[in-house]
């Protein structure tokens, strides 16, 4: 069995059912899933990378199912949305957005002791939530515990607010959200003192990835049909879903882009929408 590095440094044997099992998450076919899993273990070399494997299975997916390519790369298209945090901010908001809630930006909302501005505050119904974004670059971090015990000191500080200066202290639920993973502290922390964790594939059901998967809000990073300079071209004017472009699709003509192109990024942005397997 041929060995292979993962991005954190550690060397490990390659499993092809790891591979296809997640092709077949992102929505492809069995056969195409089996087909390039087989094509892939044919090209192992000893010392590939994760990221060799990801590229190879990438190419040979997207010739074939363009729309399970995009959601193959989910997780790499989230880190293309930086360097900065706000277009991550922006992404969070329209999952929320999708999900039925009513959704404000950067709001400030008043504490016993002072005001926060936090990055997403949403309402449905009677009931309230806010979150605190932590956006990283590197795949390999991992939101720790000393993040977390900030997070929840400033939401102590909002459930404690004084209702006759603030009229009502407007939040029931504090979220901790990240693009990455959480240190298993953390996670200890968030379980005993009430604050709610959301990150790549924490928690094992209604991770992030799942979410984005419900809500079929995905980044512009993830489309296909787009060059880096493109996408990074729009992630400027606002634009960081695939259903905000394409109800934007003056966007497009903005930076030059032809008639018969934007009818594929359309295509793709369309097949994104189907239900995945």
């Amino acid at each position: 069995m041929t060995d292979i590095l993962k991005a954190d440094g550690t060397v490990e044997p390659f499993d092809g059912s790891k591979l296809e099992a997640s092709l077949r998450r992102s929505g492809a076919g069995a056969m195409t899933a089996e087909r390039i899993r087989t094509m892939v273990e044919e090209s192992m070399v000893s010392g590939m990378t994760t990221h060799d494997i990801y590229r190879r299975a990438f190419t040979l997916l997207r010739t074939e199912e363009r729309g399970a390519a995009a959601r193959y790369s989910l997780r790499r298209a989230l880190f293309e949305l930086g360097p900065t945090g706000h277009p991550f901010e922006d992404f969070v908001a329209e999952i929320f957005r999708k999900e039925g809630w009513t959704v404000e930006w950067r709001k400030m909302i008043p504490g016993k002791c002072v005001s926060h501005e936090v990055d997403v505050y949403a309402t449905k119904g009677n009931e309230t939530l806010a979150a605190e974004l932590k956006y990283h670059n590197d795949p390999n971090y991992k939101t720790d515990v000393k993040v977390a015990l900030y997070v929840k000191a400033r939401f102590d500080d909002i459930w404690q607010c004084d209702p006759s200066v603030a009229t009502t202290c407007p939040v029931d639920r504090g979220f901790l959200i990240t693009n990455t993973k959480f240190t298993e502290t953390a996670i200890q922390f968030a379980k005993c003192s009430g604050i709610e964790l959301l990150g790549w594939s924490y928690p094992t059901e209604g991770n992030l990835y799942d979410r984005i998967i419900a809500a079929k809000v995905y980044p512009i990073t993830a489309l296909t049909t787009l060059q880096k300079a493109e996408k990074r071209l729009l992630i400027n004017q606002g634009v960081v879903t695939s259903t905000m472009l394409s109800e934007k699709r003056e966007a497009l003509r903005a930076i030059s882009m032809s008639a018969q192109r934007i009818g594929a990024v359309m295509a793709e942005i369309e097949t994104l929408s189907h239900s995945v397997r």
